[in-house]
């Protein structure tokens, strides 16, 4: 009974205790008991584990899902934040360490020679003899106060944040390419539209200068079309200055070079719509951000600090021990009488450090206290985000029926305006007004098409990743 007690005392004496205050994740910044977009959310906390799948997949774009497989393997900045949360396991793995004894060995021979005038305590075998040595060295530091427990502890969450970041980092760049990618389908739509205007804006001229030069119109009018003309060629090749930068930008990510990197052009069928978003998603998606769960890991490290700063103050515990062969002979040297060995415990106490101490436990409550505020302005962000995009695609698409219906008025009255030029019934500005009306709200139309396609994309985004319905309508992006 007494051995067990015994083993059981030096046990907890080896255990020690943790100086870190106990941690509690911390509460997130003040919110409403739901969204004002969605009535069926509920305030977010880190829970990120869920596993998330190819959350752009319910677009049903074959050429999305190729472009989004090139990722993973060939984005460079993707590949520098794998490199990063390796180097935090390698740094975990070293804090962890100091868990084990240190063991080194060490074997010398050298031939010394003493000065004459040295002390005569140095010279008593001589002026000039040998020493060979053979030594092993075990040194371990008893973790009373928990310091090398926190610091394990602190690499630990540190390694789930840059775990975290990379995740952020992968959301990122797959939301991004998925915008970029609309993009650049909404400007093949825009470059269509602008084409076909080109062709009618020269047609309208050739009709006027016609008119003019049989006397049925006036120079005035074919000075018009010819600025319309002109302006619509300008907008074309502003569009197609856009494409050629959205498509490089898609290089990059897909880490491409830009030169020789080309994707066809396919324009966003007009009538598309994007997938639908349910209010009732589970607030579990919220919970899930991978950004609220890096930074609530920064908290957990930042707490875990103070802990190896409060230990400071206390003394450091050691135990060591040595054990070897010496001998002024080689013949001698691998012998009993040759053998030495130590054996002994360590305590190291700094008695004065003029407050660096107390400056450190102040340097780390204060970082806990960032980290901690940090944390709660990414909660924020993770709500507005959120209700942005809500917000975003519930008028969006009040936006796009009412511009629907002008795009229809206007095509009515151009219609209109050009019979009743044709019939001298009407100016020639009154069509050219006609047919700016028009081609304006055409472009209106797919600028509104491409901002909700992009606010889907950006709240899946909000949502952390991963969104998938239960049950999807087979939507198509041909």
């Amino acid at each position: 009974m007494s051995v067990r007690l015994g083993l059981m005392a030096l046990a907890g004496v080896l255990a020690g205790c943790s100086l870190a205050p106990v941690y509690h994740v911390p509460e997130s910044a003040p919110s409403a008991p739901q969204y004002n977009e969605s009535p069926d959310w509920k305030a977010a906390a880190p829970a990120d584990a869920s596993p998330r799948g190819p959350w752009w997949g319910v677009f049903r774009d074959e050429q999305l899902d190729a472009l989004q497989a090139q990722i993973a393997d060939a984005n460079q900045d993707l590949r520098a934040a794998v490199a990063r949360l390796d180097q935090a396991r390698a740094l975990t793995r070293e804090a962890r360490a100091a868990y084990f004894p240190t063991v080194t060995a060490d074997t010398s021979a050298t031939r010394t020679r003493i000065s004459r005038n040295a002390p005569r305590s140095l010279t008593g075998r001589g002026a000039t003899f040998n020493d060979f040595l053979l030594d092993a060295d075990i040194s371990y530091e008893v973790d009373l106060w928990g310091r090398l427990r926190n610091t394990v502890a602190a690499a630990r969450a540190s390694e789930q944040a840059s775990s975290g970041d990379l995740t952020v980092l992968d959301l990122s760049l797959r939301s991004e390419l998925a915008t970029d990618y609309f993009t650049l389908r909404s400007l093949d739509e825009q470059q269509a539209l602008l084409d076909r205007t080109v062709v009618d804006y020269a047609d309208a001229l050739k009709l006027t200068r016609n008119l003019y030069e049989g006397g049925a119109g006036v120079i005035a009018d074919v000075r018009q079309a010819e600025a319309q003309l002109e302006t619509a060629i300008t907008q074309a090749e502003d569009t197609r200055l856009r494409r050629a930068q959205a498509e490089h930008a898609i290089a990059v990510l897909v880490g491409r070079a830009a030169t020789g990197f080309h994707i066809e052009a396919h324009p966003l069928a007009p009538e598309l719509e994007p997938p639908a978003v349910d209010a009732g998603l589970p607030s579990a998606l919220l919970e899930r951000r991978p950004d609220v769960a890096a930074a609530e890991r920064r908290v957990a490290a930042a707490n875990a600090q103070i802990g190896v700063a409060r230990a400071a103050y206390f003394p450091v515990f050691s135990l060591s021990a040595a054990a070897g062969l010496e001998s002024a002979a080689a013949s001698s040297w691998i012998e009993a009488p040759s053998r030495l060995w130590s054996v002994g415990p360590g305590l190291l106490q700094t008695v004065f450090d003029g407050g660096l101490r107390h400056a450190q436990n102040d340097a780390a409550r204060a970082a806990y206290e960032e980290q901690v505020a940090l944390y709660r302005s990414t909660v924020l962000t993770a709500y507005q985000e959120v209700e942005d995009n809500l917000a975003a695609l519930r008028y969006l698409a009040r936006e796009s029926t009412s511009e629907a219906a002008a795009v229809k008025a206007t095509k009515g009255a151009l219609q209109q305006a050009e019979y009743r030029y044709k019939g001298g019934a009407a100016t020639y500005l009154e069509v050219v007004s006609t047919e700016n009306a028009a081609l304006a709200a055409q472009l209106s139309a797919a600028d509104i098409q491409l901002r909700r396609m992009n606010a889907t994309v950006l709240l899946v985004k909000a949502l952390g990743g991963g969104w998938q319905r239960d049950s999807q309508q087979d939507v198509s992006l041909r």
